[in-house]
């Protein structure tokens, strides 16, 4: 994985600049045995949605998450007795499956919430806005320094001994912004901007950097696209400024279901990534959150930063399309998927062949009526009756030394 820093608003690659996403220099942070940042592949995480009192239900549901490739995994702890539970949810996964990299989320005045679950997870992950509660004044219109600077002083002394604690364990925290629940005087000083949620979590890192400890992994979400996008610039910015390297966790929050969600969450994500920026990802879907997977590696499919499934490539069809398209693609999809890091083409005929599937490690060419052309890379190997172009491109896989039967 590349680790050179590029600037977010470096300008556009020209022709002959190496296309390949160079990723932001950041530390590595452990959650657990994974590493998010320090040139480490990016991680995926998800989050699941039994109740934490479940202990059977959330030993499961972490479980189906981990076996389809999720690497880290969320839980709610939203009380003392969720926060005690996931001491039995720990050992149940070790004596039944695996230790799995464990995060607990602590909302609203979770000070001691949060100190009771970081002696069972690997993470935790508190909200700057919501973990220590500033009682609104209906006529405000100002804070002072004193009153800004008190509050600062008094989150300090809440956070004080879960960071000591994530310290001498060797664990770690994600400091987590949300757009939608700044704290008062964040909304006050900076408005509801972008600058807002950096700034909220800036104090935070500063906090935690007085008491010795860099284990220190960001999030700056919102549910729209462009103020995910520039608040993770400008944290970006912000860092380099101060000297920080902390590795930033991307999504897009409440992006919804069904197409659209996907499309937030890959817009948003996706732009980042592409960027250099971020080092671990979670696409939040209101669905099963075993659909947030296949997503998140996708995206970063798409993108080349992990090889996790084969790449297809398919021409979009035209008249001068052989055979039927989307009903091949169906076939070889189905006879490859379970494979992992080809490159497999699809294309309807030769003018779309051999130049626009360059990349490919095997391809599958309508060249006349009635007959398939399968190649490996550039080269042409044989021609076989389109009937049996399917097992064919297998056969020819086989022979590479490249094929794996199905589980």
């Amino acid at each position: 994985m590349q680790t050179l820093s590029t600037p977010p608003n470096a300008a556009p690659a020209s022709v002959g600049i190496d296309p390949t996403i160079v990723r932001r220099k950041t530390r590595a942070v452990p959650v657990g045995d994974v590493f998010i940042g320090g040139g480490h592949p990016v991680a995926v995480q998800s989050m699941i949605n039994e109740d934490t009192l479940d202990i059977e239900g959330a030993v499961a549901g972490i479980r189906r998450l981990h076996e389809i490739g999720c690497e880290i995994m969320r839980v709610t702890v939203p009380s003392m007795a969720h926060a005690k539970a996931m001491e039995e949810i720990r050992d149940r996964l070790i004596k039944t499956y695996q230790n799995v990299p464990l995060v607990a989320d602590v909302h609203h005045n979770g000070m001691k919430i949060a100190l009771e679950a970081a002696k069972y997870v690997d993470n935790v992950r508190i909200n700057p806005g919501l973990y220590v509660f500033e009682k609104p004044k209906s006529d405000r219109t100002e804070y002072t320094s004193a009153e800004f600077n008190e509050i600062g002083e008094k989150i300090r002394e809440t956070l004080k001994p879960l960071v000591i604690s994530l310290r001498d364990q060797n664990k770690s925290i994600r400091i987590g912004v949300n757009h939608g629940s700044l704290a008062e005087r964040m909304l006050f000083t900076y408005g509801d901007t972008p600058e807002g949620m950096v700034e909220s979590a800036l104090e935070f890192i500063r906090i935690c950097e007085s008491l010795d400890f860099y284990n220190i992994e960001i999030s700056l979400k919102a549910s729209r696209v462009p103020v995910m996008i520039a608040a993770n610039r400008l944290m970006v910015k912000r860092m380099d400024e101060l000297g920080m390297d902390y590795p930033l966790h991307l999504g897009v929050t409440e992006a919804g279901d069904g197409e659209y969600g996907r499309i937030k969450s890959t817009a948003g994500i996706g732009t980042l990534l592409a960027q250099g920026i971020g080092d671990t990802i979670r696409v939040s879907l209101t669905e099963a959150p075993e659909k947030e997977i296949p997503v998140c590696y996708s995206i970063l499919q798409a993108l080349g930063l992990r090889r996790t499934m084969v790449e297809y490539v398919a021409c979009p069809s035209c008249g001068r399309t052989l055979f039927n398209l989307e009903e091949v693609l169906h076939k070889v999809r189905s006879a490859t998927d379970h494979l992992t890091g080809l490159n497999i083409a699809v294309m309807g005929c030769i003018v779309n062949g051999p130049g626009e599937m360059a990349d490919a490690d095997y391809g599958y060419v309508g060249k006349q009526p009635g007959y398939i052309a399968l190649y490996r890379g550039r080269e042409e190997i044989k021609r076989v009756p389109e009937v049996d172009g399917v097992e064919e491109l297998i056969n020819l896989i086989k022979a590479d030394g490249r094929w794996i039967d199905p589980q």
